[in-house]
């Protein structure tokens, strides 16, 4: 697998989907966590990020435009002691729950599959960055329908021991346009993560296709102190 450039490979797609990165700074000083979501429909684009204590929830921007709430409104950021959990919907409460229960990532999401929204059957992709003594580590996962085929789950998840600085992974939900949207396929992408948080969020949110981009967080978690800075791109508001 070759280092791909984040920025390049979002300019090339214009409708990723939702999105996760994971992975560590330049500098090597800092773990990061990067998610954002797009949207084709009038439902899908009224949203905003805003911040939930430690994480982040999306909210309705018009709350008078708001249709359908399922799908769109959720928690996609929660923070359980040194774990970091990133998701693309409500299993972000899942997952804090099973490992709140000391179960493990895989087995959090063992009763979660893909969203029930025939014909695009979207992929639940969900990450965990979790800090450790002198270092890090992280996992993603992407739920699936089997080929399309809605009858059946396919479950892959992928671990990241000691990640190398500058370096990380991403995954999304769709491989690009289509009607009906095409699911990601094969491993997560491994990503160059250039720059200071500024830099590094500032040039994500550029490379997003500006008509389908809806929001950004971006975070970057102090390897050794636990403590974090964190930005938020809306494009409504």
């Amino acid at each position: 697998m070759k280092l791909m450039d984040l920025k390049k490979d979002l300019r090339g797609n214009t409708y990723p989907g939702r999105g996760i990165v994971l992975g560590r700074s330049g500098d090597g000083g800092h773990g990061v966590v990067a998610y954002f979501i797009m949207g084709r429909s009038e439902n899908s684009r009224n949203r905003v990020f805003v911040e939930d204590g430690a994480g982040i929830r999306t909210q309705a921007y018009d709350p008078g435009k708001l249709t359908d709430p399922s799908l769109i409104i959720y928690a996609p950021v929660r923070v359980l002691g040194n774990k970091t959990i990133v998701t693309n919907g409500d299993q972000t409460d899942t997952i804090y729950q099973g490992l709140d229960s000391q179960l493990t990532f895989e087995q959090s999401l063992r009763g979660r599959t893909f969203e029930p929204d025939a014909p695009n059957h979207t992929p639940r992709v969900s990450g965990v960055l979790h800090l450790v003594p002198g270092g890090m580590r992280y996992a993603l996962s992407i739920l699936k329908s089997a080929e399309g085929r809605p009858e059946g789950c396919r479950r892959f998840s992928f671990a990241y021991d000691a990640p190398f600085p500058g370096e990380g992974h991403f995954i999304h939900t769709y491989a690009g346009d289509g009607d009906p949207l095409p699911s990601f396929a094969g491993e997560p992408k491994w990503v160059g993560i250039d720059g200071a948080i500024d830099a590094f969020a500032a040039g994500m949110w550029d490379a997003l296709d500006f008509e389908n981009k809806v929001s950004l967080f971006v975070r970057f978690i102090d390897i050794q102190t636990g403590g974090w800075e964190t930005r938020i791109f809306n494009k409504n508001g």
